[in-house]
């Protein structure tokens, strides 16, 4: 099997991981799951997977890693940056 997709299925398997997690805390929490959200995580995994594949030459396991862990700071830098609603109760 080529190395680049290698890395890209384990990357992809990192992230799908990681968004098993995140639905497994949507569930637990009765939240509506966001499939678009879900399918764009991963897809970002499998890029993530490829790049450090082809910069650690192509270790498995920091492809995996890197799938897991770069969507989980990527969402990170994301809901810091995100707006939030604040309410302010009138007197």
């Amino acid at each position: 099997m080529d190395s680049v997709v290698l890395a890209a299925l384990l990357g992809g398997v990192g992230g799908l991981t990681r968004g098993f997690v995140g639905l497994l805390k949507a569930l637990s929490l009765r939240r509506k799951i966001l499939w678009p959200y879900y399918a764009i995580t991963v897809a970002i995994a499998v890029v993530i997977g490829i790049f450090v594949g082809i910069i650690f030459n192509f270790d498995t396991r920091l492809s995996l890693l890197a799938g897991y862990a770069g969507t989980d700071i990527l969402e990170g830098i994301y809901k810091s940056f995100s707006v939030q609603k604040v309410y302010v109760k009138k007197r």
